[in-house]
C-alpha cells in the first residue's frame, strides 16, 4: 500500500545517522509557506557573512529561459544599494554549453543583479585544473562554442566532431542522407587524439556515439581498424552527469547523463568491458563543491571580509545531484575536519614533526587539489527547493526499508547510491524562502 507524502523519510521521521536533525518548522511540504525559526533571544546580529550561497540555476531560478518569480525578489535581499553582494554568492549550473561571461550576462538580465563570470561555475570550470591535457590533443563532444569553451579553459588542440567527421566523412553512416557521394583526400592529416573531453549533450547523438567509440577502440586514431586489445582506452573527461533537466516542458528533458549512459553501454557491448572516466566533474562530484568553494573564498577575499567562511549552503531541485552533492561534500569536509584534528594531536605528540612521506601518485592524483588550496569551510548546508525536478506530492511506500530498495537512482554510474545523501538538510518552497531561511539560521542582518 501507498500513500501520498513528502518523499523524504528524514521529514517523516529522524535524520541519517551522523546528520543534523532537520527543522521542525520545514514540514517538507512545498505548497504551503514554511515556517523559519527566530534569532535567539538577545543574540548579536551579523553583519559580516561567515557563510556562502552555491545556487543551483535550472529549476531554482529559472525554468528554461523564464525567470521563476521568487527569484528576483530574493535575489534583492542579497545585494546592497549599491548592487554589491552582501554575502559570497557562486552559480554552479552543470550546464556547460557557454561561457562564463555569457552565462552571467544572462543571470543579470534574468535577476536584475550585476553578476560577474567569476561568479558563475559552469559543469566544465574545473577543468582548469588538468593542465596535463591542455597541450594534448583533445576530442570534444557538446554543443554551443565548443572550440572557444575548450580555449578558454586552457585546451591548445581541441578538435570537434565535426572536424574529425570531415576529415573521416567515412565514419558517420548512420544518416543516408549524410553519407558523402565522392571522397575527397583530406589535405591535413589530424594528430593522435590523447583524450576525449564531454562538456554536454551534442545534437547529433549518433554521430557523436560512432565517433567516440571510435576514438577509443583505435588509441586516438579513429580512421584505423579497432584493436580491443588497446584497454584501457585514451582518457575521458566528462562535465555534467545529469540524467534530466528541466525546461518549459511539463516532465523533464534528457541531459548529457542520458548521452554518457549510451556510450558507456555501446561501449560496454563492444567490448564486453567498462568505459572508464579519467575526471567527473558537475554536480554531485566533489571537484565541483572544492572549485566553488575556491570561488566563494576568493569573494571573500575580494571584498576584504576577515571573518572565515564557515559554511556553504547549496540550493537546488534535484535530489540526485544539488543534494546528494551537497552532502557528499559536508561529509568530506567532517572526514577533513576529523584527519585534521587527528594529524594535529598526531603531530604534537611526535614533537611536532608531520609526515613527509607522501606517495608519488598521491602528488599525481592531487595535483589539482594543491592548486584549489585545502577545504576551509566546517559544513556544506543542502536546502531542496521545490519549483523543479523535486515532486513534493510522489507517492511513496509505507515501509522506508521498501522505499530504499524500490528507489530508481538517477545518478550516475559511479556514484553509489546512499539514501543517507539524498536527504536534504532543509527543504523550502522556493529560493527565496531559501535565502530567508539561511539569514535566519546565521543570524545575519547587512548593514
Amino acid at each position: 500500500m501507498r500513500r501520498a507524502l513528502p518523499p523524504l523519510r528524514a521529514v517523516l521521521g529522524g535524520g541519517a545517522a551522523g546528520r543534523p536533525p532537520r527543522l521542525p518548522a520545514l514540514s517538507g511540504l512545498c505548497g504551503r509557506t514554511a515556517g523559519t525559526p527566530a534569532a535567539e533571544g538577545g543574540s548579536k546580529l551579523n553583519i559580516l557573512p561567515s557563510f556562502g550561497f552555491l545556487f543551483d540555476i535550472d529549476g531554482v531560478l529559472v525554468r528554461g529561459k523564464t525567470p521563476i518569480p521568487a527569484a528576483k525578489t530574493a535575489f534583492q535581499k542579497l545585494v546592497n544599494s549599491q548592487g554589491h553582494f552582501v554575502v559570497p554568492v557562486v552559480f554552479v549550473t552543470n550546464a556547460g554549453n557557454c561561457l562564463r561571461q555569457k552565462k552571467a550576462d544572462q543571470l543579470s538580465h534574468l535577476l536584475g543583479v550585476p553578476v560577474s563570470q567569476d561568479q558563475v561555475m559552469m559543469s566544465h570550470s574545473p577543468l582548469r585544473m588538468f593542465k596535463r591535457y591542455h597541450e594534448k590533443c583533445v576530442l570534444v563532444s557538446g554543443q554551443g562554442p565548443l572550440l572557444d569553451i575548450a580555449q578558454d579553459l586552457g585546451f591548445c588542440q581541441p578538435i570537434t566532431i565535426e572536424t574529425l567527421r570531415e576529415k573521416h566523412p567515412l565514419l558517420d553512416a548512420v544518416d543516408h542522407e549524410r553519407r558523402p557521394n565522392i571522397l575527397y583526400p583530406s589535405a591535413v592529416e589530424l594528430p593522435k587524439i590523447e583524450a576525449v573531453v564531454l562538456f554536454g549533450e551534442p545534437v547529433r547523438w549518433e554521430t557523436n556515439l560512432q565517433l567516440i567509440i571510435d576514438v577509443l577502440l583505435t588509441s586516438g586514431y579513429p580512421g584505423n581498424p579497432y584493436h580491443h586489445e588497446s584497454y584501457p582506452h585514451i582518457p575521458v573527461l566528462a562535465c555534467n552527469m545529469d540524467l534530466m533537466w528541466v525546461a518549459e516542458a511539463q516532465s523533464p528533458r534528457f541531459g548529457h547523463g542520458t548521452f554518457m549512459v549510451c556510450l558507456e553501454n555501446i561501449y560496454k557491448k563492444i567490448t564486453g568491458k567498462d568505459l572508464k572516466y579519467e575526471a567527473l566533474m558537475g554536480k554531485p562530484s566533489k571537484v565541483t563543491y572544492q572549485y566553488a568553494e575556491y570561488l566563494i573564498r576568493a569573494q571573500a577575499a575580494e571584498r576584504q571580509w576577515k571573518q572565515p567562511i564557515q559554511t556553504l549552503y547549496a540550493v537546488g531541485d534535484n535530489l540526485m545531484t544539488d543534494i546528494y552533492g551537497a552532502n557528499l561534500y559536508n561529509r568530506y569536509l567532517e572526514e577533513n575536519s576529523r584527519k585534521g584534528s587527528k594529524s594535529r594531536i598526531q603531530a604534537k605528540a611526535a614533537g611536532g614533526r608531520g609526515s613527509a612521506a607522501v606517495s608519488q601518485d598521491d602528488e599525481i592524483d592531487n595535483s589539482w587539489e594543491n592548486e584549489l588550496a585545502s577545504a576551509a569551510a566546517a559544513h556544506c548546508r543542502s536546502v531542496l527547493v521545490c519549483t523543479g525536478v523535486y515532486n513534493p506530492h510522489t507517492e511513496v511506500p509505507l515501509d522506508t526499508r521498501e522505499s530504499i530498495t524500490d528507489t530508481v537512482f538517477h545518478g550516475h554510474r559511479d556514484f553509489r547510491f546512499d539514501p543517507g545523501l539524498v536527504e536534504p538538510d532543509h527543504i523550502v518552497p522556493d529560493v527565496d524562502a531559501a535565502v530567508d531561511l539561511v539569514f535566519q539560521l546565521e543570524n545575519f542582518a547587512p548593514s
